[in-house]
């Protein structure tokens, strides 16, 4: 089962930056080859790091002003949120691992 969660323009605010817990924001889209390679590995990061991390997903086709607002140029792109702020950014497709290291930091 899926942890993650769809934003859009309208819901980001309150999903992403009012967020309690860190926010790992995935931007991609449906013809990205290299995000479907990240799909699995995020999924699975969202039910690992429960209740700790919540993992959202833009897609940038049906988003562009968000994809603008955080300077979207390559994607996959995953910027992850803490206090409402940008913390960290990765871009391109990565490993689980890297994904762990990238997240240890911000996510306790």
């Amino acid at each position: 089962m899926s942890q993650e969660i769809k934003v859009t323009t309208a819901t980001f605010q309150k999903a992403v930056l009012e967020s309690n817990i860190p926010v790992l924001v995935d931007f991609w889209a449906v013809w990205c080859m290299p995000c479907k390679m990240m799909d699995p590995i995020l999924e699975q990061a969202a039910v690992d790091y429960s209740g700790k991390l919540a993992v959202a997903k833009v897609n940038v086709d049906e988003e562009p002003e968000l994809a603008e607002r955080f300077g979207i140029v390559s994607i996959p792109t995953m910027i992850l949120f803490k206090g409402g702020e940008a913390a960290a950014k990765k871009v391109g497709a990565v490993p689980r691992h890297i994904v762990d290291e990238f997240l240890k930091e911000y996510v306790s």
